[in-house]
């Protein structure tokens, strides 16, 4: 535990202005989802609460709204521990944002300026310069970038939220899904295809290229979730052989 705790109390950074309540909710809720917290590890309201030197009531509130988003359960006469997603849990996630990214990106065509369009040109050759440059981590920040972009030129700030909490999900997947250069290369050139099309004005190509751009990311990040899971199950029969 002690390897991980101080990372998870960094994201519960105490000195914010907000609620504590708040701050204990985000900081744990984003260490559960960016995997510092492990699958499996259970939470015990005492230990953070004496390393956090908070009272338990306010983890306790946070496990609780945790709990009721999916990230962790509650075992009887153990505690609450962090569930790992699941490949039925990915499926789902991508069944929602396939319809959501469709809404966003045929409503943020419908209203882009030409200007808007030239931005999203540009964010692209940028990202295609960083690929060049092998430059990992700046590619995965410029994706995430294009998503947003495509999302705030909708004019549908509701629908942003939402489909916010479902990227959370996966995000600790997302930059062992493109750290492939032959996926990160196909991905850049479906961002191309999609802006063409945005700016053609072509909503049913859109809709198709935006359906297959995702189901090719779910493809690939179930693929590394059974590598991952694989791989912790190896190690788990090693400890039990003592090996």
């Amino acid at each position: 535990m002690e390897d991980y705790i101080s990372k998870v109390i960094k994201f519960a950074d105490l000195s914010q202005n907000k609620p504590l309540n708040e701050i204990v909710f985000e900081g744990l809720r984003d260490a559960i989802i960016k995997g510092i917290i492990p699958v499996g590890e259970r939470i015990n309201e005492t230990v953070y609460s004496e390393r956090m030197n908070i009272s338990r009531t306010p983890i306790r509130e946070a496990l609780r709204r945790i709990q009721e988003e999916g990230l962790v359960e509650y075992i009887p006469h153990y505690g609450v521990v962090v569930k790992k997603i699941t490949i039925a849990d990915a499926e789902e996630i991508f069944q929602i944002r396939k319809a959501l990214d469709v809404l966003a990106t045929t409503n943020a065509m419908k209203l882009m300026s030409e200007s808007e369009f030239d931005e999203m040109k540009m964010l692209l050759e940028k990202t295609d310069a960083a690929n060049d440059r092998n430059e990992v981590a700046e590619v995965v920040r410029l994706f995430s970038e294009f998503n947003a972009m495509i999302y705030r030129f909708s004019r549908m700030p509701r629908l942003d939220i939402i489909v916010q909490r479902l990227r959370e999900y996966l995000v600790r997947f997302r930059d062992i899904s493109l750290s492939g250069p032959e996926r990160r290369k196909k991905a850049i050139d479906e961002h191309w295809i999609i802006y063409q099309n945005m700016r053609k004005g072509n909503p049913e190509q859109v809709a198709i290229i935006t359906n297959e751009h995702l189901d090719y990311s779910k493809t690939y990040i179930i693929a590394e979730m059974i590598k991952i899971e694989k791989k912790r199950d190896e190690e788990e029969k090693r400890k039990q052989n003592g090996i």
